[in-house]
C-alpha cells in the first residue's frame, strides 16, 4: 500500500515537470492566457477535443499551434468556409487509371491535432462529417473504416462577434467538444508585455524556437497517470447531481448528457493532477463544470430575452448544489 502510494506520487511528479518545461515554452511565444493554457493541457491529458472562442487576435489559433509544436507529431490545420464539403475534410475515394481500381485519399483530418479555423463557417453536411472522428476516432468512406493515429485531438475555433455567413454548430457537434474556452483581451500589463517581447521578431521565428517536449508514448502515459488519480464517491455523486440538475431547472431548454457528467470527471481529475494531486477536491469540480457545460445547454428562449447567459445559470446550479465535505 505504501509503495503504491509513493509511486503515485513520483508519477504526479513527473507529469507536473514535464507540464512545467511545456508553460515555460509556451511562455516565450503567448503572454498571458494562463487559464487557456491549463485547459488545453487538461484536455491533451484527458484526449479531448477543445472549442476556443474568442474576438479575432486573442491567440486562440496561436495557442493551438504552439500546442502541436511542442509534441512531437503531425499538425494539420482546416480553414473552414461556406463551400467546403464533407470530402474536402475526410478524403475520397480516387479512381486510378493505371489499376483500375479506387483508392483512398486521405484528407487533411488525419493528423493527430486538428486545428480547425472559424469552425462555424462550414455548412452542417460538413459539420456531420466530423461526428463520427471525433467520437469513435475513425473516419468511413465508400464502407472502409479508416482510424486515426494516437494521439488525435481537434481544436477548433469560433469567432463570437462575426455571425454573417457563419452556421450554428449542432447540438450532437458541441457535445463532442470536452471544453468551451471563453478567450478574453489580455490586461494592460500583459499587452505592454507582448509588445516589448516581439519586437522585432515575427511569429513564425518565434514558433520555430519552440523545443518539442512530449512524444505520443510520454503522452500515453501521463493520461494513465491521470486516469488513476483517486475520486470520493461522493464526488462522483456531486458531479451526477450537478448535471441532473441542468436538466430539471426550470430555465433551461436542454440539459447536459451523460457525456457532460464523464467529461466533468476527467477533467476534474487531470485539473488535481496538473496542481500536484493525486486525489480530487470539490474544488475542482467547481472549476471545470463552466468549461465542461457552457455549450452543453440551452437556455430558454425567455432566459435569452432577459439577457441571462450560460455562466451565470452554470453558478446559480453550483450554488443550489450541495458541496460534499
Amino acid at each position: 500500500m505504501e509503495e503504491n502510494f509513493f509511486e503515485e506520487r513520483k508519477s504526479i511528479t513527473e507529469l507536473n515537470a514535464a507540464l512545467e518545461k511545456i508553460r515555460g515554452e509556451i511562455s516565450r511565444v503567448i503572454v498571458g492566457q494562463q487559464q487557456l493554457v491549463d485547459l488545453l493541457l487538461i484536455g491533451l491529458l484527458c484526449d479531448g477535443h477543445i472549442l476556443i472562442e474568442g474576438v479575432p487576435g486573442v491567440a486562440k489559433t496561436l495557442a493551438a499551434k504552439l500546442m502541436a509544436k511542442i509534441m512531437d507529431i503531425q499538425f494539420s490545420r482546416l480553414q473552414f468556409t461556406p463551400d467546403m464539403m464533407p470530402s474536402d475534410v475526410i478524403g475520397t475515394a480516387v479512381f486510378n487509371p493505371k489499376e483500375g481500381s479506387f483508392s483512398f485519399k486521405a484528407g487533411p483530418v488525419f493528423s493527430n491535432i486538428v486545428l480547425i479555423d472559424e469552425i462555424n463557417r462550414a455548412p452542417a453536411k460538413t459539420q456531420a462529417a466530423l461526428f463520427e472522428v471525433m467520437e469513435e476516432r475513425q473516419v468511413t468512406v465508400d464502407g472502409y473504416t479508416h482510424l486515426m493515429g494516437y494521439p488525435f485531438i481537434v481544436l477548433a475555433t469560433q469567432n463570437p462577434v462575426e455571425q454573417e455567413g457563419t452556421y450554428r454548430l449542432p447540438e450532437a457537434q458541441l457535445d463532442r467538444f470536452l471544453f468551451k474556452v471563453d478567450v478574453h483581451y489580455p490586461s494592460l500589463q500583459e499587452e505592454i508585455q507582448i509588445l516589448q517581447m516581439q519586437q522585432g521578431k515575427n511569429q513564425y521565428e518565434m514558433l520555430q524556437d519552440v523545443n518539442k517536449i512530449l512524444t505520443p508514448e510520454a503522452i500515453r502515459y501521463f493520461r494513465k497517470i491521470v486516469q488513476d488519480v483517486n475520486i470520493e464517491s461522493r464526488l462522483i455523486e456531486y458531479i451526477a447531481a450537478i448535471v441532473n440538475e441542468t436538466r430539471n431547472n426550470p430555465s433551461l431548454f436542454l440539459g447536459a448528457s451523460p457525456r457532460a457528467s464523464l467529461a466533468l470527471l476527467k477533467s476534474a481529475k487531470a485539473s488535481a493532477a496538473i496542481r500536484g494531486r493525486d486525489f480530487v477536491i470539490p474544488e475542482d469540480v467547481v472549476e471545470m463544470a463552466p468549461h465542461v457545460l457552457r455549450h452543453r445547454i440551452m437556455l430558454t428562449p425567455e432566459k435569452e430575452m432577459e439577457g441571462i447567459s450560460p455562466d451565470e445559470l452554470i453558478e446559480n446550479i453550483l450554488k443550489s448544489v450541495e458541496v460534499p465535505r
